[in-house]
């Protein structure tokens, strides 16, 4: 079972904790890896978007000049692609984007980024990272003290339990900070995210939910 040193808010060093191993020492996937955050990433596209096909712009119908006796090729309606305000040909229209994956997939996938993340030394578990009340000067001093920096040049993503609103109103007005509840947890914020730091009582829902 893989083990790491625990941290408290402070920095400083205050024992090990062992690791699931199914989550901390897994098979590291890059193709699927790789799929899982395609899939993702589409599914957060909104797909609204919209062209107006020559049945749906305005005007076009009459002629524009008479059929024949002009020298110019023969023309049906203003509305036509070819014409500056016409309709779009083979433009988007509204879609969905998302992707369906295997559970088990995603699984693999979320093992995998753990796993890689530990080894690369970007996951540290602390103690208790929330800070006493909602400041998010209080949080930057942690943050700083763990590696993470102010908040605004390295992606960190913190890991809680369960909810918790102090940390999340601590945290909202960093904008490279993300946090997460452990049964919460994807494949994309992992993977960008340069540091991440878990509370210890975050492991077992953690276990529970992707061992």
């Amino acid at each position: 079972m893989p083990e790491t040193t625990l941290y408290d808010r402070s920095g400083a060093s205050v024992g090990s904790v062992e690791l699931p191993e199914e989550l901390f020492a897994a098979e590291v996937s890059a193709a699927v890896i790789h799929q899982v955050v395609t899939a993702q990433l589409a599914g957060r596209r909104t797909g609204t978007h919209d062209t107006r096909t020559r049945g749906e712009v305005r005007g076009g119908g009459r002629k524009p000049y008479r059929q024949k006796g002009t020298g110019r090729a023969r023309q049906g309606s203003r509305s036509a692609p070819h014409y500056a305000g016409g309709g779009a040909v083979f433009g988007p229209h509204p879609r969905s984007y998302e992707q369906r994956l295997p559970r088990k997939m995603k699984r693999i996938a979320l093992r995998g980024a753990l796993t890689a993340k530990l080894a690369d030394g970007a996951i540290k578990i602390v103690d208790d990272l929330g800070p006493d009340a909602v400041k998010t000067r209080d949080l930057v001093i942690s943050l700083t003290a763990l590696g993470g920096g102010d908040g605004h040049a390295r992606r960190v993503l913190l890991v809680a339990p369960g909810r918790d609103e102090t940390l999340q109103l601590s945290a909202r007005n960093l904008p490279r900070v993300e946090v997460l509840q452990a049964d919460s947890l994807n494949v994309v914020d992992l993977v960008k995210a340069d540091l991440v730091l878990i509370e210890q009582p975050a492991l077992a829902r953690m276990e529970e939910v992707y061992a």
